[in-house]
């Protein structure tokens, strides 16, 4: 009796000790990894060299337990250990199961008007509902089949409404109601992919389907901007978990996830899980166990990739002192990056209040000047995405999207009515033509396009401010093209002009309407070239659209802002070199405090008020606080405003 006495305490005393490291991990965030094919072939000894060698590198607090992938069902006896094993060790587990027939390559999806597939779709829902309480949907869970049953199926339907409606069937009758009657108690989470702008044409719908699931998850990968799959800009990995979080609030949002593929440089695997924390995720999974359990090549720590350029500055990643500070077994591989860019950004995350950005609409179900948000981020517009009209915003920002509301037109008018302001982009002014839009400015989208180098600044009548850089006497290159856009003289007031062969053409308008200001500003037609412009051009662009805003950033393109509501905010630049910004804060800021190393930089002398090309264009206004900052490549710098 004495020995089973012994060993519950030797047992609890262990239990708390666990308890204790998982109490010693991040602070602002939980960690996740997800471990496909888990129970596959279960080898307790393998796991636990696995799990030393990742729990070495990055602190974790659960691991998804995957059950199923593409037509590969786990060996269901072997699940219950793999969880003990976790368990016993302090890890929270969870279930994980990907809904695909096949996905390598040209990914194949399920077909939902095939028996068979609905048959084994349910039934994986059915074996993960066996064992976990809760359960996610790795971001296969779409529909991209056309074969003759999908095609009978669908009938006279579009292909999107179709698809839409067969996965709301799907979510309800194969996912949600199977797995809750066998478990009451199971949470159901589905995660959704990075390519949200196209999300409808294959049947995701963050609409019905994200209140359906208790939770949903994001994925915030990146990768690189250049070579992969849609071209993502870095920033989409803050500014879509800012979208799904508005669209599921107060927690809906369980986390953001990031994989290690396509990193071309090691820094863009850090960059990826910095800016998922700068969103305020509250988790973030990493993907995948086995590729996280390696280390480099060999005993070789993980390849830095193409980084010379910045190789010997000091930059937020530092890849030497990631390497040299190593204490585990074997080399340092993926996880120990991990663990080494989240250590950084625990460290003041939580100094940092609740993110805020300017208000843009974008309405469930749409497309339209695609992933163009992040184009804007990457110039240094902070963005606050929302699936609902943001009618408390001072400033709200439309892209093309907002098309899919059949009442824009009205709602835009009513946030004029009321003092508020608007810009819109000259994709969407195209797609308005004839609903309405005429009545609040005369317009016209033509079919032309015009190769543009040459910019000016204006307000009122009288000479224009030239745009290009400081000094230089002839046109930046390459040109840009953009739509040609034509308006009526003293109508419409021109903020931005191109000039080409002794033409104007507008690229930033105003138009006064009631008590708020309508403003469109015409995007080239390569979203892209918005890096081109010089930087006179999108620092315009910033100060009517920011106007309102507490803090802005002032610097090349491929630098982003992060803010948050109280008087914190980040400067992230993704270039290959040292970069100067200045920063503009609101009236009465003193220094700025970097939340790093409490270094402080102090104001510049005050340069007057705002005069008539400055932000708002009005002349006079209250004055700003000028600093100039100073960001390593691909770094970071988190600083406060004080008096």
């Amino acid at each position: 009796m004495k020995r089973v006495m012994w060993a519950a305490a030797v047992v609890t005393a262990l239990l708390a000790m666990t308890a204790a490291a998982r109490a010693d991990n991040y602070k602002n965030f939980r960690v996740a990894v997800y471990f496909v094919n888990a129970a596959q072939q279960y080898n307790e000894q393998q796991l636990q060299q696995q799990y030393d060698r990742i729990t070495s590198q990055v602190k974790i607090d659960k691991v998804y337990i995957e059950v199923y992938r593409s037509r590969r069902f786990a060996d269901e006896n072997a699940i219950e250990p793999v969880k003990k094993f976790f368990t016993d060790r302090g890890i929270q587990v969870a279930g994980g199961v990907t809904l695909t027939w096949n996905d390598s390559g040209q990914f194949e999806t399920f077909s939902f008007a095939n028996p068979e597939h609905r048959a084994e779709c349910q039934k994986a829902v059915e074996m993960a509902a066996r064992h976990f309480d809760e359960v996610i949907l790795d971001d296969f869970f779409f529909y991209a089949t056309k074969t003759d049953a999908d095609i009978a199926a669908k009938g006279n339907r579009s292909w999107t409404q179709y698809r839409l409606e067969a996965m709301r069937d799907a979510a309800e009758n194969l996912v949600l109601k199977p797995a809750r009657a066998i478990n009451p108690k199971i949470k159901m989470v589905i995660k959704y992919p990075n390519w949200y702008e196209h999300f409808q044409a294959s049947g995701y719908d963050l609409d019905q389907e994200a209140k359906a699931f208790d939770g949903i998850y994001t994925g915030t990968e990146t990768r690189d901007p250049l070579v992969t799959d849609q071209l993502l800009q870095q920033y989409e990995s803050y500014e879509i978990f800012r979208y799904f979080n508005n669209i599921k609030p107060n927690g809906g949002d369980h986390g953001g996830w990031v994989d290690t593929f396509n990193v071309t440089y090691v820094d863009r695997y850090a960059e990826q899980l910095w800016d998922t924390a700068f969103a305020k995720a509250p988790e973030i999974t990493l993907f995948n166990w086995t590729t996280l359990a390696g280390g480099g090549r060999g005993n070789q720590p993980v390849p830095p990739g193409a980084r010379q350029q910045w190789a010997n500055q000091k930059t937020s990643f530092d890849y030497d002192a990631m390497v040299k500070g190593f204490q585990g077994p074997g080399a340092p591989g993926y996880a120990r990056v991990a663990g080494y860019s989240l250590e950084q950004v625990d460290a003041f995350l939580g100094k940092l209040g609740k993110p805020i950005g300017i208000a843009a609409y974008k309405p469930y179900q749409s497309s339209g000047d695609d992933f163009l948000h992040n184009y804007l981020g990457m110039i240094g517009i902070p963005i606050e995405m929302q699936p609902t009209f943001p009618e408390d915003a001072k400033m709200v920002l439309l892209t093309e999207s907002a098309k899919a509301d059949p009442d824009i037109v009205a709602k835009i008018k009513k946030q004029l009515t009321q003092g508020g302001n608007v810009m819109i982009t000259s994709g969407l002014w195209r797609a308005l033509q004839g609903r309405g839009i005429e009545d609040i400015c005369e317009l016209e989208y033509t079919d032309h396009r015009v190769a543009i180098s040459d910019f000016l600044n204006a307000y009122g009548a009288g000479n224009g401010q030239r745009l290009n850089a400081e000094g230089e006497n002839t046109p930046p290159q390459p040109a840009i093209l953009f739509p040609e856009m034509r308006f009526y003289t003293n109508d419409s007031w021109v903020l931005v002009r191109g000039v080409a062969s002794g033409k104007g053409f507008p690229i930033l308008l105003m138009n006064k309407y009631s008590k708020g200001i309508f403003y469109v500003l015409v995007t080239p037609d390569n979203m892209g070239d918005l890096y081109n412009l010089p930087a006179g051009v999108t620092r315009v662009i910033r100060s009517y659209l920011m106007q309102d805003f507490p803090v802005r950033v002032d610097g090349p393109a491929r630098v982003s802002e992060f803010a948050y509501d109280n008087d914190t905010f980040i400067v992230e630049s993704f270039l290959p070199t040292e970069t100067k910004v200045t920063v503009n804060a609101k009236s009465g800021v003193g220094h700025l405090r970097n939340l790093v190393d409490d270094s402080v930089i102090e104001a510049q002398p005050a340069a007057g008020t705002r005069g008539r090309f400055g932000r708002g264009g009005g002349g006079g206004g209250a004055q700003e606080s000028r600093f100039e900052v100073t960001v390593m490549p691909h770094s970071y710098v988190p600083l406060r405003m004080e008096k």
